[in-house]
């Protein structure tokens, strides 16, 4: 029952859009990029121009926009404003023949992080202006000029934004499942310990409170009968505390080892019978059962009893359990007054018992007994939904 920590794997844009930046390969792949763009269209034009002072510009927007592309996962707003100020300013003074390829790599980091925030109708102005951008022709006599590099400008800006937008929605759709899994988990392990906390706390303190009362109504008890109910109110104070510690353990480990089975039925009874209840154990059970199945099945008899102490003191009960088939069958009944308003109705207990069945594909029903009295019945599944080894 232990939360497990979100996966790296679907929180990439955490810290500021880190994706692809760790490790050697991204290292790598951008240091491939920044060499290809720059070595091609920027160090040429920029050596070749005719003043030194253009020259000196071309290889100055030459660092701005390799420093930009360098750092695209680091300050990815900040890489493209440079980048893409780097190319115009050095387009414009003719050393550089970048087709804004600097600035959609920078781009696409950006388009990254505002995935979430994008609406539909701007990505679809995108695309619409990609498409036309590279359905657009070029007259023969601007291949290779101004024209061209407008057409092929608008096409890796427009498609940077939209795969950085498309991949950005799907790591932003992952982390959400992984959010509302962790919600899930968190609600599912506040179910489980409220459950445990209810059933024993409260089959403990309904214990002690039925056999505190015997013994108050017990005019002429005598000074070890005192003695004796005292202890074992002691007993059962010191059983809850244990089970509890022992809930907080599983808690701890995720894995339910400590949660109590079938073998902790004798004490169990034994401690309801203190309580005043008369009780008939039925209980024919083979060897090896699950684990989950004996657990559950002793937190439904446990709440069960619980009721009965407290709606039925002093009545006769029976407990039975045995199987059918590849069914473990649990049925208490007790000879109290039945269901009345107020009752066993809105309780948590009938409640949890019916949830912790249905965990392991079982089912839990309570009634009215004719002529007086209350049953609950119980049907756990030994078969692999409850875990039983074939």
């Amino acid at each position: 029952m232990g939360l497990r920590k979100s996966d790296p794997a679907v929180s990439p844009l955490r810290g500021g859009a880190r994706q692809g930046s760790t490790g050697p390969p991204g290292h790598l792949v951008n240091a491939s990029a920044v060499l290809a763009v720059i070595g091609v269209f920027w160090l040429p034009p920029a050596v070749d121009a005719a003043d030194a002072w253009r020259s000196a510009a071309g290889l100055v927007s030459a660092v701005l926009a390799a420093a930009g592309m360098l750092s695209r996962w680091r300050l990815p707003v900040a890489s493209t404003v440079t980048a893409g100020a780097a190319t115009v300013g050095a387009s414009v003074l003719g050393v550089c023949q970048d087709p804004m390829l600097a600035a959609a790599w920078c781009l696409y980091p950006l388009a990254l992080t505002r995935a979430a925030r994008t609406r539909m109708p701007l990505l679809v102005a995108v695309g619409t202006v990609a498409a036309l951008a590279m359905v657009t022709g070029v007259p023969a006599e601007d291949v290779g000029g101004s024209g061209q590099r407008l057409v092929l400008a608008v096409t890796a800006l427009s498609v940077a934004w939209l795969l950085g937008a498309a991949v950005g929605r799907q790591v932003e759709t992952a982390r959400e499942a992984e959010r509302a899994r962790a919600a899930e988990r968190t609600t599912r392990v506040q179910l489980d310990v409220a459950r445990d906390v209810h059933d024993v706390v409260g089959h403990a303190l309904g214990v002690i409170s039925a056999e505190a009362g015997v013994t108050r109504g017990l005019s002429d008890a005598t000074e070890q009968e005192l003695r004796d109910t005292l202890a074992d109110i002691e007993q059962h104070a010191r059983s809850a505390l244990e089970d509890i510690q022992a809930l907080v353990r599983s808690l701890r480990t995720g894995d339910g080892s400590d949660s109590p089975g079938l073998s902790a039925l004798p004490p169990l009874i034994a401690a309801t019978r203190a309580a005043g209840l008369r009780i008939d154990t039925r209980i024919s059970l083979p060897d090896g059962l699950p684990p989950k199945v004996g657990a559950t099945a002793f937190r439904i008899v446990q709440e069960s009893l619980a009721n009965a102490v407290r709606h039925a003191p002093g009545a006769a009960c029976t407990v039975d359990l045995h199987t059918d088939h590849d069914t473990l069958v649990i049925r208490i009944r007790d000879e109290g007054p039945g269901m009345r308003p107020g009752n066993h109705s809105s309780g948590f207990g009938l409640r949890g018992m019916r949830e912790r069945a249905r965990l392991i594909g079982g089912t839990v029903t309570w009634r009215d007994t004719p002529g007086h009295g209350f049953e609950v019945e119980a049907r756990l599944p030994l078969d692999r939904r409850g875990g039983r080894p074939r």
